[in-house]
């Protein structure tokens, strides 16, 4: 065929001018499920914040600037839809979260700033959760209710009765403030652990069962062993059957179904004050951690680009505000960065601050005594 003396289409004008309508939709839909277009604008840019954030992390962890990454990119739509709907507070009327290390999309939808990830991520000093201490993603805010998250897989779900227990006994004792429940989130390797059966059997015992949500978000993937090499072909979720659970698995790569989804698990934890387990299939776009090299996999479900196509077809938005989100979320992560790269790291005198707590042995042992928390 002879070659065009045409330029090449502009394949974003092409996108811009099938995303434009002439009125803007008041709701975007998928299946039965629907989301109005102000709350999946919200969703998106959190989506867009989360992501930013994780691929800046994984350039930090390969120029040198932290030692470490470990992240939930895939994960964004239903790890953003469960921190816009939990319960922010303190203490058993508000929501306890028992997390783990793929949660930076909840912590950003909860309102968490980015440097507050970061500054863990390069172990500054001024990393409020754990002073420089714990790989990245270890959160902990006693204002919200975050348990701290800790590296020991699954032991998150050993714990979430105890906060449930406390709940559920406030609310009896206060019926105004009996909403608050506790969610319990890991993966689907971990589920073959003990500490998953014990969260199933401590809440769900006759006449004292707890409002614990249990999240179970399925890549597929334990570290490097695939989920088919070690489990029968039906979905975690049926690990309730025995217990008498109520159960659900969802596409947790749909922020509208994982919204749903959500939203159903827990008026019914809330109200029941019983448990409920939740499964959600997600994607794991850049491996385990930067152990594996954190490279992309594109034969995965990117939840971010499918939902910006649905949002533009539909005509909730156009190219040029996907792309102005974009560049505010990623330049809100640079400058995070920045910002982090200009503070102090912990000392050598710094190993024992936060960690002793002043008591009444201190006057037993003076000398083990190593000075209140914080002190240097």
């Amino acid at each position: 065929m002879p070659e065009s003396n045409e330029d090449p289409p502009d394949i974003e004008d092409a996108l811009l001018r099938r995303g434009t309508r002439t009125a803007a939709p008041s709701a975007i839909r998928s299946g039965r499920d629907v989301m109005s277009v102000e709350v999946a604008l919200t969703v998106f840019r959190q989506m867009l914040r989360t992501r930013a954030l994780e691929e800046r992390s994984i350039k930090m962890s390969k120029s040198g600037e932290a030692y470490f990454w470990i992240g939930g990119p895939g994960e964004e739509a239903f790890n953003v839809c469960l921190g816009l709907q939990i319960n922010k507070g303190r203490g058993p009327a508000h929501d306890y979260l028992h997390l783990h290390y793929r949660s930076a999309g909840v912590m950003l939808a909860m309102g968490m700033p980015m440097i507050e990830h970061t500054r863990q991520l390069a172990m500054r000093w001024t990393d409020r959760h754990s002073r420089g201490r714990n790989f990245v993603g270890h959160y902990s805010i006693p204002e919200w209710n975050v348990v701290p998250v800790t590296s020991v897989i699954e032991v998150q779900f050993a714990m979430a009765p105890g906060t449930a227990l406390v709940q559920k006994r406030h609310g009896l004792k206060n019926p105004h403030e009996s909403e608050g429940i506790s969610v319990v989130v890991g993966g689907e390797a971990g589920t073959a652990e003990g500490d998953f059966e014990t969260c199933l059997n401590w809440s769900t015992r006759p006449g004292m069962e707890l409002p614990v949500l249990m999240l179970v978000t399925n890549n597929r993937y334990g570290i490097s062993t695939d989920l088919d090499t070690v489990h029968t072909h039906r979905p975690i979720a049926d690990r309730a059957v025995p217990y008498g659970v109520r159960h659900e698995t969802i596409d947790g790569t749909d922020p509208i179904a994982a919204w749903h989804g959500i939203d159903r698990a827990m008026r019914y934890c809330r109200r029941e004050r019983k448990p409920f387990l939740l499964e959600a299939m997600v994607s794991r776009l850049h491996g385990h951690s930067s152990s594996s090299g954190a490279q992309r996999n594109w034969n995965e479900v990117d939840p971010l680009n499918a939902f910006e196509q649905k949002l533009i077809d539909a005509g909730a938005i156009d190219i040029n505000g996907v792309r102005a989100m974009k560049d505010e979320a990623k330049a809100e992560a640079d400058e995070a960065v920045v910002a982090t790269m200009k503070e102090d790291e912990p000392t050598r005198e710094d190993v024992y601050a936060f960690t002793y707590a002043a008591s009444e042995v201190d006057a037993v042992y003076p000398k083990d005594f190593t000075g209140l928390p914080g002190a240097k």
